[in-house]
């Protein structure tokens, strides 16, 4: 009696919200409609789109010689590269400037969602917030145009939500369709609800105790950074002149001629690459710095009071079979009120997010109780069989939110992710706030006020369906032709159209012969993953410039590996400095710059604390005695360490051979005093680690163990393992 009654109560409330909802998407959709017919009609007008794409040297001379620009936008996150292309595309003199790389803040750093928002939708109904709801609606709405803008880049992913409480089905299958009503024409595809038996087909590492079933609904799901570079590279097309690496000092006023008043006019900035100063004059300056807002805004009147509060969210990568390569998985209520995402990425597995208040900084940091956090929620939702081992998290990252800020509220939490634009008295054009999925509608939204306060000459917006960078000859079959006419392998030639589009071929055209029977060209960064040698070189010409731009903005490896981001780096380094000429003592800095990148903002500090030379040794006796006798099988002379020596003499005698180089790099994650030898003691933490899941993927200890099974039967040699012991 009492669930029936809390269904039908349910029934009742949501059939009203349903109602309303309906209504009001309907009127929404009717606007919409029509205003996009506006677009169409105008579109007619836009600047020619250019086949080539200028250098970045080309793209720093325009900014010195070409005068007077009508909008410089400073920041080249998702927001600010969208403001360029909403304005090139209008037909005004557009200037971009982004002192890091193009994505390198917050914008590469997200869940990797294109969605509406669920809980906002939620708030929107429990609160009646007609702004909540009308946020979701615009987020909806952009959800469809970012999916067709860049369909090589961004795809629907279903995402299931368990349910383990009978009075959760209807109360969360109404919120769910509410969300497929809110999005009217423009739903991905009809959410529905599955059985337990079904839920645990597809997604079988689901915890099975008290499961009552499940609801599956769907929303976007894109490569981040690389969607914030195709945007910024359209906007080149266009004729933005964008340049990253190109620092704003300060601000340039002058004295309007009409009122006498100090007016922004442009900026003083300067080439980091080359360490070069000079002024860019323009109509209008739109500060899009993300977290970074409220300094630019400083900059302009020192006593404004800040507007962002920012608030730091966590990600961990964890291997593939944690995850169903085509479910996601949504945690609505985890043990603090946040909720966390499960989902597969780039046959990874990626879980986050934590949300709470933080200082803004250009280089955020994962920490070890945000990752233990998440890991734990994680345990929470799979089966007792699937250990969710600390080991295995292979990369970890710390974005900022640049969320609005409500003076009255003490949480993040609470803050909507709504955006909002101001401009200064000296006419300084602010955007802040919003969220990923609404970059382009933020966009328009900045431009359509730049356009009215600094009275421009711009017809309407343009990029309402405007095709991004590798989107205009793409489709879903271009891979077979790059295997066929180029010979690379297919799981390469698939990753290249999903992250080029189009321009894969250009990418294969520049691919080296790998002297091998097949693949014919494309030689990889490492084995594991799709990435090629040619990339590094294409990335250049997108305006990379330093080792950590491919690693984790050209390509993704930092965020999918770290390790084996790390173990590419002298070759992407090699590459790079004979396509930019650097000297011996520039790739060396480089280097160490991208091995710090990857230390502590990737998280492998916290991968490699979880191994220390003061790590305790917790194993029973007879585990002990096991690991001594297979220690002693390397260490024949009983000096009590091994070396690469006896490492190299042992696979000898099984007929196993194994790069000098490569052992080096094996040894030296053990050598935890780092004298050039592993000692018993630093074997045995090794272990203990290994059996505590605070280790994994260890190769020494793969090695030892396939070593002694080989030496007692002749088995196949061993190469990289993904753990496992």
């Amino acid at each position: 009696m009492a669930f029936q009654k809390a269904v039908k109560g349910t029934a009742l409330i949501g059939g009203g919200a349903i109602a309303t909802v309906f209504g009001l998407s309907q009127f929404s959709q009717y606007r919409n409609k029509h205003g996009a017919l506006v677009q169409v009609q105008a579109a007619e007008g836009a600047p020619v789109r250019k086949d080539h794409l200028p250098t970045r040297e080309q793209q720093i001379e325009a900014l010195q010689t070409s005068g007077e620009f009508d909008v410089l936008v400073i920041g080249g996150g998702a927001t600010g590269c969208g403001c360029a292309l909403d304005a090139a595309t209008r037909g005004l003199k557009t200037a971009l400037l982004e002192r890091d790389d193009f994505s390198s803040g917050t914008s590469s750093r997200s869940t990797k969602l294109i969605h509406g928002g669920v809980r906002y939708l939620q708030k929107a109904i429990m609160r009646l917030d007609f702004e909540q709801y009308r946020m979701v609606k615009e987020a909806l709405e952009e959800r469809a145009h970012l999916l067709q803008s860049a369909p090589h880049l961004s795809a629907p992913l279903p995402i299931m939500l368990p349910i383990y409480k009978w009075w959760q089905l209807p109360y969360y299958w109404i919120g769910i369709k509410l969300y497929d009503l809110v999005a009217g024409s423009q739903c991905l595809k009809s959410s529905y609800v599955l059985t337990k038996a079904r839920a645990l087909e597809l997604f079988p590492m689901l915890r099975e105790d008290k499961l009552v079933g499940a609801i599956v609904y769907y929303d976007g799901q894109h490569n981040d950074a690389r969607m914030n570079l195709a945007i910024a590279l359209t906007a080149a097309r266009y004729g933005a002149a964008t340049a990253n690496y190109t620092e704003v000092r300060h601000l340039l006023k002058g004295a309007d001629t009409g009122s006498g008043r100090q007016r922004v006019c442009g900026v003083r900035c300067r080439d980091v690459i080359t360490g070069k100063e000079f002024d860019v004059r323009a109509k209008c300056v739109i500060n899009a710095t993300g977290p970074f807002t409220d300094s630019v805004r400083k900059m302009d009147d020192e006593k404004v009071p800040n507007i962002c509060q920012p608030s730091a969210g966590v990600h961990i990568v964890m291997p593939g079979y944690y995850s169903p390569d085509n479910m996601g998985l949504l945690d609505p209520a985890t043990s603090d009120g946040r909720v966390i995402f499960f989902l597969p990425w780039e046959k990874m597995t990626i879980a986050g997010t934590t949300d709470s208040p933080t200082d803004v900084t250009s280089h955020p940091i994962p920490t070890e109780e945000d990752i233990n956090f998440i890991l734990s929620e994680v345990r929470n939702y799979l089966g007792t069989d699937v250990e969710v081992r600390r080991g295995d998290v292979l990369a970890a990252w710390s974005g900022i939110r640049p969320l609005v800020t409500n003076p009255d509220s003490k949480d993040t939490q609470s803050l909507s992710r709504s955006h909002v634009v101001t401009i200064s008295d000296s006419g300084l054009v602010t955007i802040a706030g919003g969220k990923w999925t609404t970059y382009r509608a933020m966009a328009r939204d900045t431009i359509d006020a730049a356009v009215r306060e600094h009275n421009l000459q711009a017809g309407s917006c343009q990029t309402m369906g405007l095709q991004l960078e590798g989107a205009l000859d793409w489709s879903p079959t271009l891979y077979i032709r790059l295997v066929q006419d180029y010979g690379l392998e297919s799981e390469v030639a698939q990753h290249l159209a999903s992250t080029y589009g189009d321009k894969a071929f250009e990418v294969a055209k520049i691919a080296q012969v790998t002297g091998k029977r097949w693949p014919i060209v494309g030689k990889r960064l490492v084995s594991e993953f799709p990435y090629i040698e040619a990339e590094v070189v294409y990335g250049v010409r997108e305006y990379a410039r330093t080792a950590v731009d491919i690693i984790s903005r050209r390509t993704r490896l930092a965020f999918l590996n770290v390790q084996a981001a790390d173990e590419a780096l002298p070759r992407i380094v090699d590459i790079m400095g004979k396509e930019l000429n650097w000297s011996d003592q520039k790739k060396k800095e480089e280097l160490e710059a991208a091995k710090t990148f990857l230390y502590y903002e990737m998280g492998y500090k916290v991968k490699t604390d979880q191994l220390t030379d003061s790590s305790e040794i917790s194993l029973g006796p007879s585990d002990i005695e096991r690991y001594k006798k297979r220690f002693h099988m390397f260490d024949k002379d009983k000096k009590g360490f091994i070396t690469i020596l006896d490492v190299q003499r042992v696979l000898q005698s099984i007929s196993v051979q194994i790069d000098e180089n490569a052992l080096h790099e094996i040894l030296n994650e053990v050598d935890l005093n780092k004298n050039g030898q592993v000692e018993l003691n630093e074997f045995l933490q090794l272990m203990s680690a290994i059996q505590k899941g605070r280790v994994s993927g260890s190769r020494l200890a793969v090695l030892m163990k396939s070593a002694e099974e080989n030496l007692r039967r002749q088995a196949i040699p061993v190469d990289r393992s993904g753990g496992g012991l």
